[in-house]
């Protein structure tokens, strides 16, 4: 069990198709409910960033995914605990996309973005995202 000063580590899947991105709309019940995220969650103990990925994308879209480069990171606060997020580019991936832990899933160009709801965690991703996409 975690104290609660503890940072909590979490990893973000960047998943590509041509010039879209994947962004999924949370459905669970919590405070970030009905935002919009790159999909992912909390690294367990025993786990790499990788494994976590690979495991969370199974158990969120049904996906079997190979783990690319690394994009950024970004460090935050959610309910009082200390926060990090490390995103991974997702190369290739497996399966047919459901909607598992989400409300809805869409493709997005990289430069509409912005126009979508996201925790602030996931801003710098979008950021770089733009940056390396020269929009």
């Amino acid at each position: 069990m975690l104290n609660k000063n503890e940072t909590v580590r979490v990893v973000a899947g960047i998943i590509r198709s041509g010039s879209k991105f994947l962004i999924a709309q949370r459905a669970k019940k919590d405070a970030l409910y009905g935002k919009w995220e790159f999909p992912g969650g909390k690294v367990e103990s025993g786990e790499t960033d990788q494994q976590c990925l690979m495991r969370e994308l199974d158990e969120e879209l049904g996906i079997k995914v190979k783990v690319g480069d690394y994009v950024c990171a970004s460090y935050f606060q959610h309910l009082g605990r200390p926060m990090e997020m490390h995103s991974f580019y997702i190369d290739s991936f497996e399966g047919e996309l459901r909607l598992i832990e989400h409300q809805q899933i869409k493709w997005v160009e990289v430069h509409n973005l912005k126009k979508y709801e996201f925790p602030d965690a996931d801003l710098p991703i979008i950021e770089k995202l733009l940056k390396v996409s020269n929009v």
